[in-house]
């Protein structure tokens, strides 16, 4: 509709304008969406409550008022600020919630306002405020063409009552929009984890002590011969290990929990026969020292058994690896978990870093642990196609062998660099871009030399506290011998250098 009223007063507009009330509308992100019919039965209630012609549930944004539900008007969705009534509403004092205006045409506020000269010919309205997380977002109104002289206080009070289910139905179906997206968006991340994990043929698991519930993905189902989709406890495990392997498992479970060694045992599926050797560590103990949270893999080793000294060359190589990647699963899962200490939760936090590990042990199992391709790393993490079609990224160097620990520790330094980035760095906007550049360094050391350096992106400033990430950033190689990580705040962007000693065959 054409604007023809008078500018909002300053202070009304103050109001209006309001950052904090403008970002909690915001996130509700409903503003254009399609009818609701609980709105829309709520608008309906509303204008039988009080014999008006119209009812409305009104969200006021900085430049309109959105109708998110009406009753008894016709093809208008929407007024501007300068005509809406619900301005005003909004812009009471934080105790008063409702607006009376039973003649508007005597009213001074509205006298000229186009709603009322013009063909809506409006007399009466009554508004009580929409409250969001405290803020003042609109109103359920009712307008009438005719003017009043009084409105009991009990139908004052039933439209207070309205305005605060209003404000509850806003609240939950918001949290239900959230949820859904978050479980969506968990769901997808669960479901590239378990392919990773399936690809690797590792069955993980993590085992809530105090209720004996095992979490685990269907590969260890699979090699224990579980059921599809019941609930595990660590009993059905136990009955689904041989018989005469169980008490080797019980004792080692039983080390971990008295000693706080690590879980390392071999043992045969009950049903199967096949060979499982399952590693495990207590990640989380009460003030007591009792065990809350276990957690650990499991890998089907029969192939590996079919001769003696294959079985003895692959547990060695296995062992190495295992107690290697256990000690970069701990200082990851130990500093995840301090954040996340429900079982669940830490599930879904710790999901990403473990994925990124559980990549580059597929590349090494692919290659019989020999080693993996720089490009294979960086490959991992910004896509298969980076150098033919890099999105937003520019890579310059030869590729480079690199020694299995340097592969694993350096996937999880760029899966930290990479999420950060998209996050809160260059990739963060639109113009934003990353440089990856190395070189092979001969002295005094043979060493590879790898700087990520973001440009285009936000303004950044060093935090006063370092997170997770960054922490995991400048640790992450800690267990590589005389690897160096320097990370660096500069306005322009995120800046990291890594460097890695290289052996003379590697290079």
């Amino acid at each position: 509709m054409n604007d023809s009223s008078p500018p909002l007063p300053g202070n009304i507009r103050k109001v209006v304008d309001d950052p904090a009330r403008l970002e909690a509308l915001a996130s509700l992100d409903v503003m254009d969406s399609g009818p609701d019919q609980d709105f829309e039965r709520l608008s309906r209630l509303a204008a039988h409550i009080f014999g008006a012609e119209v009812a409305l549930v009104t969200l006021v944004d900085q430049d309109r008022q959105w109708f998110r539900a009406c009753f008894g008007v016709e093809g208008l969705t929407e007024t501007s600020n300068e005509a809406a009534f619900c301005a005003h509403t909004i812009a009471l004092p934080s105790d008063d919630d409702t607006l009376i205006v039973l003649d508007a045409t005597k009213d001074p506020r509205f006298a000229e306002n186009e709603l009322v000269t013009g063909p809506y010919q409006v007399r009466f309205y009554a508004g009580a405020a929409i409250k969001v997380d405290g803020q003042k977002l609109g109103s359920v109104c009712v307008i009438d063409s005719k003017p009043r002289t009084l409105v009991d206080p009990g139908l004052e009070q039933q439209l207070l009552d309205l305005a605060g289910l209003a404000s509850t139905l806003f609240e939950l179906k918001n949290e239900a929009r959230v949820r859904a997206r978050t479980a969506a968006a968990l769901l997808k991340e669960e479901w590239r984890h378990a392919l990773t994990l399936e690809a690797g043929k590792v069955g993980s698991w993590v085992w809530d002590v105090s209720t004996g519930e095992v979490t685990c993905n269907d590969m260890f189902r699979r090699m224990y011969d579980l059921p599809e989709t019941e609930m595990i406890q660590i009993t059905d495990v136990l009955a689904a290990t041989h018989e005469g392997d169980r008490g080797l498992v019980q004792a080692g479970i039983d080390a971990s929990f008295s000693d706080g060694v690590d879980l390392s045992t071999e043992a045969r599926a009950a049903n199967t026969g096949r060979w499982l050797t399952m590693r495990g560590r207590v990640y989380q103990r009460d003030a007591d020292g009792k065990p809350l949270v276990m957690m650990g893999a499991s890998i089907d080793i029969s192939e590996s058994k079919q001769t003696a000294e294959h079985t003895r060359l692959l547990l060695r190589e296995l062992n190495h690896r295992v107690k290697n990647t256990l000690a970069m699963i701990q200082s990851v899962a130990r500093q995840t978990i301090r954040q996340n200490p429900d079982p669940k939760d830490f599930i879904e936090a710790f999901s990403g870093r473990l994925r990124t590990i559980s990549d580059a042990h597929v590349l090494l199992a692919d290659r019989d642990w020999t080693g993996v391709q720089l490009f294979e790393v960086i490959g991992s993490q910004l896509g298969p196609q980076f150098r033919t079609r890099p999105d937003r990224a520019e890579i310059s160097g030869d590729d480079v062998m690199l020694p299995a620990d340097h592969a694993v520790g350096l996937g999880l330094i760029l899966h930290e660099l990479t999420t950060n980035a998209h996050r809160y760095g260059a990739w963060s906007s639109s113009q934003g871009i990353v440089r990856i550049d190395w070189e092979i360094q001969t002295t005094p050391v043979r060493g590879l030399s790898l700087t990520w350096r973001e440009q285009g992106g936000p303004v950044v400033q060093k935090p006063d506290e370092f997170g997770l990430g960054t922490r995991l950033i400048q640790r992450s190689l800690a267990k590589v011998l005389d690897s160096e990580v320097e990370l660096k705040f500069e306005p322009d962007g995120v800046v990291a250098k890594v460097w890695m000693p290289l052996p003379a065959e590697q290079i």
